[in-house]
């Protein structure tokens, strides 16, 4: 096991007590779940079950079907509104950066709800009775890595994958800057127990369906730069998925082409969800910090990558944004 600071065990043994309190948990992550979230969910579940302990795991918002290779992938249930009678008073929540992206889960939480908040987003007000937040860890199963270890388990290849999976995808396929030393030391220990690292890279990275391909093909064909191009924008509707065919995890990775031109600072991708809230996703090449920007507007995230929601029409919200986006540009 790598040495941890003594705060940070601290933390982490504090979360092995919440765990060993109770004999059920219900298990969420944020709407919209990426593969962090969703192998983080995956990975409490299977500690969960080596302390004799049982979960439900449940989320908003549909799940990335590709993501099915994950061992017990099946056993997340999507939240419908005919379960409000059921309510939970131990709940687990992974990968939340506020308690706002928990989303309409959360109704099913017991009026004196115990909350374990694992997270590694600097922005998480720490929300939970216990919290858990590591912002320099490249993803949410960076920490849960850390918590198996300090419990005494070892992983198999299941438990191996999901955390693989959380790494691989927050980290941009080990291309972004939060890609640590410490990151390769546990990808190396995950690929010595037998984690096939490329065949889920391709299937992840490399692979898209066709519906994606025409949603990036309609999105770029939208892409604006501003005059100095240092902030680029595409936006997608609400009738741009329905004529394509495409999903929620069809959008993801999208931002990065308003990102990836040289010169540019700030990406933006401004999607029309289906209640007519905007949803921005703002990516930042290293100057500006996005987290910051998306605060203002109620969201949350990390320096390089963060999220918010806006109300109003498209032109309206991007508006909005784009004005903060300039004045936090460098020149």
């Amino acid at each position: 096991m790598m040495t941890l600071e003594p705060s940070y065990q601290e933390q982490l043994q504090q979360a092995l007590d919440f765990m060993k309190r109770a004999d059920q948990f219900l298990v969420v992550s944020h709407v919209q779940p990426d593969g962090d979230a969703i192998s983080a969910q995956l990975t409490i579940g299977w500690l969960l079950s080596k302390l004799g302990k049982s979960a439900i795991f449940m989320n908003e918002s549909e799940l990335p079907s590709r993501l099915q290779f994950l061992h017990q992938f099946e056993q997340i249930e999507r939240y419908s509104n005919e379960e409000n009678d059921v309510k939970y008073g131990n709940v687990i929540t992974v990968d939340c950066a506020d308690f706002k992206r928990i989303g309409a889960v959360s109704n099913l939480f017991a009026e004196q709800v115990n909350i374990l908040n694992i997270d590694h987003h600097p922005t998480n007000n720490g929300f939970g009775q216990v919290n858990v937040i590591r912002a320099d860890a490249a993803a949410t199963v960076e920490v849960l890595y850390d918590l198996i270890a300090l419990a005494g388990f070892s992983l198999d290849l299941n438990c191996a994958t999901a955390i693989y999976t959380g790494l691989l995808t927050d980290t941009g396929g080990f291309r972004y800057s939060n890609t640590s030393a410490k990151v390769m030391q546990i990808v190396s220990h995950l690929l010595h127990l037998g984690v096939n690292g490329s065949q889920i890279s391709d299937l992840l990275l490399e692979k898209m369906t066709m519906a994606k391909l025409q949603l990036l093909r309609l999105s770029l064909s939208r892409l604006t730069f501003d005059d100095k191009q240092q902030i680029g924008w595409v936006y997608i509707l609400q009738t741009d998925m329905e004529s394509t065919g495409a999903v929620s995890e069809d959008v993801e990775g999208i931002v990065n082409y308003a990102l990836n031109v040289d010169g540019v600072q700030v990406g933006i991708l401004f999607k029309e969800a289906e209640d007519g809230s905007i949803k921005a996703s703002i990516r930042s090449a290293g100057l500006v910090d996005v987290a910051h920007i998306a605060q203002q507007f109620g969201g949350g995230g990390h320096k390089r990558a963060a999220g918010c929601r806006l109300e109003g029409d498209l032109n309206k919200a991007m508006n909005e944004l784009l004005v903060e986006v300039r004045k936090a540009v460098v020149n």
